[in-house]
């Protein structure tokens, strides 16, 4: 059972590393505890996704008056919803296992242990240990889960990580989310939108607090004007679930405060699975509980490698698939450049959306950078106002002797699709002179971009 390359773990790191390296002629195959996709696909990005799209349409639906349509009722199927989301996740996992099949992938299910000399064994689903070696390297891209706090022990019931968020079997009449980050805040907007009653309880100054500060502003803002009761700078305590529902207790600047609700989801972050693989036993260096690599992600073990949410890099999913193609490229012999992880995309699906990338205002200045920046709120953009979305703005930030584009920041309708324009403009060093002077359609939300870059210098026009 020889191949040339060995992935353990189907997420976007690890089919995409798959499927790079059999189109470069490299005999490999995928090792698979779970289903095809990871948690990306199954329980992350997509089905989240497809749960929104459905608040989403419930919200449209709820103010189609605002609209010049009359809708007489409109009601939550909360378990159509859940069916429909699941139906998704199980689709595009379907797609994972065409694409094995077309590009000659061997899937194999099981847990893997690594050894030594590139080889892994797997125990199969009937118990059955099979050894597998791969003459060129084996590739580490196991994903990660929900991280447990100690005064917050997840029981799948009451206190709940997001893959229970997602698939509970009603809808919760209360519901307390501890931690604004992206999965945070995400379901925080779901659940809001379909009509549960919502609390945010975040122990930093401010929600989604790795964004500009005046995003995370904007979207208290808006969070508070749907109705969210959002708590900074708290804590939660302890969470009773000796009764009916949940007695939580948060620490505030205030004093203590008690909050009852039917279901507490932890989103205090995720922990990477590198438990049970053989890391130790090999010699792979861990700190802090990911893998220690290099730049084209190999370990301290020649032949072995880790991409993906085990590593000390962004846990994104197009982080992960982008080191999945660079690492192969690098084993085939090619010579990939290694990734620029100042110039990653973020992506915040709640609503309104949220997208960056580079530094915010604060690094820039806290760096010792002169900078320029450029506001445009969506509440200027005619194409902002005719969908009925204006909350929300594009922020730029530029280098003020260069002209060099240090960050972008957006919050509103769509800003998730915006924000790859940002990414090319960085990685091609086009300064904000080029950005005004580039011709953007109109009525767009894009066209806020340039309006932004004129922002900065002085040359705006709709505002």
């Amino acid at each position: 059972m020889n191949y040339d390359i060995i992935v353990i773990g189907s997420g976007p790191g690890g089919y995409v590393a798959a499927i790079r390296a059999s189109q470069l002629g490299l005999k490999t195959a995928i090792i698979e505890r779970e289903e095809l996709g990871g948690i990306c696909l199954n329980w992350g990005c997509i089905p989240t996704k497809a749960l929104l799209k459905s608040a989403n349409v419930f919200e449209y639906l709820t103010h189609a008056s605002d609209y010049g349509i009359t809708v007489k009722e409109a009601n939550v199927d909360f378990t159509a919803m859940v069916d429909r989301s699941r139906g998704v996740a199980n689709g595009m996992s379907a797609g994972i296992q065409f694409l094995m099949k077309k590009n000659k992938i061997d899937v194999i299910k099981g847990n893997a242990i690594v050894k030594a000399g590139k080889n892994v064994s797997v125990t199969g689903e009937d118990g059955v240990v099979t050894e597998y070696s791969a003459d060129k390297g084996v590739i580490i891209s196991t994903g990660a889960r929900s991280r447990e706090l100690p005064n917050l022990p997840q029981d799948g019931e009451k206190i709940i990580g997001y893959r229970q968020a997602m698939t509970l079997k009603s809808q919760p009449k209360k519901i307390v989310v501890v931690g604004s980050g992206a999965i945070g805040v995400e379901f925080a907007y779901f659940y809001k939108a379909i009509g549960t009653e919502v609390t945010v309880v975040e122990y930093l100054p401010n929600i989604v607090p790795i964004e500009d500060e005046e995003v995370s502003k904007q979207l208290e803002k808006s969070f508070k004007k749907m109705g969210i009761t959002v708590m900074t700078n708290a804590s939660v305590e302890s969470v009773d679930t000796k009764g009916k529902g949940c007695v939580v207790t948060v620490k505030t600047a205030k004093g203590e405060e008690k909050i009852e609700c039917d279901v507490v989801l932890s989103a205090v972050g995720i922990q990477a699975n590198i438990e049970n693989l053989g890391l130790e036993e090999v010699g792979i260096v861990v700190d802090k509980g990911r893998i220690l690599v290099n730049d084209f992600y190999q370990t301290n073990i020649p032949g072995v490698y880790a991409i993906g949410d085990v590593i000390p890099t962004p846990a994104l999913a197009h982080v992960a698939s982008a080191e999945g193609i660079i690492c192969v490229e690098k084993i085939a012999g090619h010579s990939p450049e290694p990734l620029d992880y100042g110039n990653i995309p973020g992506c915040t699906y709640c609503s309104p959306e949220i997208s960056s990338v580079g530094m915010t205002e604060k690094a820039a200045k806290e760096a010792g950078l002169e900078i320029k920046v450029g506001k445009f709120p969506f509440s200027a953009s005619g194409k902002a106002s005719a969908a009925g979305v204006k909350d929300g703005f594009v922020k730029l930030i530029f280098g003020a002797k260069y002209g060099e584009l240090l960050g972008a920041h957006m919050i509103g309708a769509n800003v998730t699709e915006m924000i790859a324009e940002i990414v090319s403009i960085r990685k091609l060093e086009t300064t904000g002179h080029d950005i005004i002077k580039t011709v953007h359609p109109h009525p767009t939300m894009s066209e806020a971009i340039m309006e932004a870059a004129a922002a900065a210098y002085g040359e705006v026009i709709h505002l």
